[in-house]
């Protein structure tokens, strides 16, 4: 193997991608581009959800519950209806998504038994905002319930101290419970794994379709330099890439980084390492740049959006889908990254899943190398 010829191949093409505007404009945009736009339009969090009530009672009780509702940044009471068959109409028409329907004799109950019922509505056919709804309007519900017990025991000559079980939560890691937080370092991975795979995707389809496959073919230049040589420029670029990403990250989504960023560079390269090489394969096996493209996204961008743990969690798919996922470089690339910004982990308790990821590039590399013969046929 010669350095000499290896480095001729990284001058050409790094030429050739300056020649190319498609190729520099994927470089310096697509990353950018997408991380804004996952990192804004991803969001799991609902706040300000619309919500219609009901008040039956009308009473002070009654008006101080829905104090609590409207002091919080979770819901908007957008309508106060006046019936049921007005609740049901503001519900089927959107207007909320969310109703509150206090009950009538609510105030006296709560003085006399220290309990009452109240009733909500639920507009489901957005499950997630459903449930994440409920669960908002039963920690509210919860906390004015405790106030009133220990009003109520109080008023009745109890001992007036916190109720006899209490739910104290602790966050650790991320303790706004901010999906930005958890979102935008899958952001990253997924950024990496298609700019990585598609611009590798290009590298030999490019040679075939241009007519200089032969003039490499007639060469001394090996297939294993052929493929570092044009290789290392894309390294260079997705490293700087992830240091722009990361940069941003921090500095402008405000995600705490609170791990090393040699750890993270240190992943960042195997996770290059199998990209890259699958870009390439995939460019080997291909003719044509339309075909090597359409191929690159649609092994990189689907799995690595749908199957890394980057929306949706691992432990919850069918098992099969499970064991699919273990061969997949971005499962283990979003974990690295999410406990690296997070947590801070070492390198030391990442080392299944970094082992799991030098597998994944070990294999890709070697199939990228074997797939490559200085043929024309």
């Amino acid at each position: 193997m010669s350095a000499r010829r290896i480095l001729a191949v990284t001058r050409k093409e790094i030429i050739q991608i300056r020649r190319d505007p498609r190729s520099l404009l994927i470089i310096l945009a697509m990353p950018l581009v997408q991380l804004f736009m996952y990192g804004y339009a991803v969001n799991l969090d609902a706040k300000h959800l619309p919500l219609c009530v009901y008040d039956q009672d009308r009473s002070q009780a009654s008006h101080d519950l829905l104090t609590h509702f409207q002091a919080t940044d979770y819901f908007n009471l957008v309508h106060v209806a006046d019936s049921y068959t007005d609740l049901d109409r503001q519900i089927d028409r959107g207007t909320c998504t969310l109703a509150l329907v206090v009950p009538v004799q609510f105030s006296s109950r709560l003085h006399t038994t220290g309990q009452a019922t109240l009733q909500a509505l639920v507009d489901a056919s957005d499950s997630n905002t459903a449930n994440i709804g409920t669960g908002y309007m039963q920690a509210i519900t919860q906390a004015y319930a405790r106030d009133i017990q220990l009003d109520w025991t109080e008023r009745h000559g109890g001992m007036g101290g916190t109720p006899s079980v209490a739910f104290e939560p602790r966050t650790l890691f991320n303790e706004d419970l901010e999906s930005m937080a958890n979102i935008v370092p899958g952001v990253i991975a997924l950024v990496m794994a298609v700019v990585g795979s598609f611009l590798t995707s290009l590298t030999i389809s490019r040679e075939w379709e241009r007519g200089t496959m032969e003039q490499l073919i007639a060469t001394p230049i090996a297939p294993l330099e052929i493929q570092i040589g044009k290789l290392i420029p894309y390294f260079v670029i997705g490293m700087i890439d992830t240091a722009i990403c990361a940069v941003i990250a921090v500095q402008w989504f405000r995600v705490p980084f609170r791990g090393s960023w040699a750890v993270l560079f240190g992943c960042s390269l195997l996770f290059l390492a199998a990209v890259l090489s699958l870009g390439y394969y995939i460019s080997v096996i291909s003719k044509t740049q339309v075909g090597a493209g359409q191929l690159a996204m649609l092994t990189t961008f689907l799995p690595t959006f749908l199957l890394s743990g980057f929306i949706f969690p691992i432990d919850q798919m069918p098992v099969a889908v499970q064991w699919v996922t273990r061969i997949l470089p971005g499962r283990y690339y979003v974990a690295i990254l999410r406990s690296v910004f997070l947590k801070g982990t070492p390198a030391a308790l990442l080392a299944e899943p970094l082992a799991a990821l030098a597998l994944i590039a070990l294999v890709l590399t070697t199939l990228a190398a074997r797939a490559f013969h200085k043929r024309l046929a």
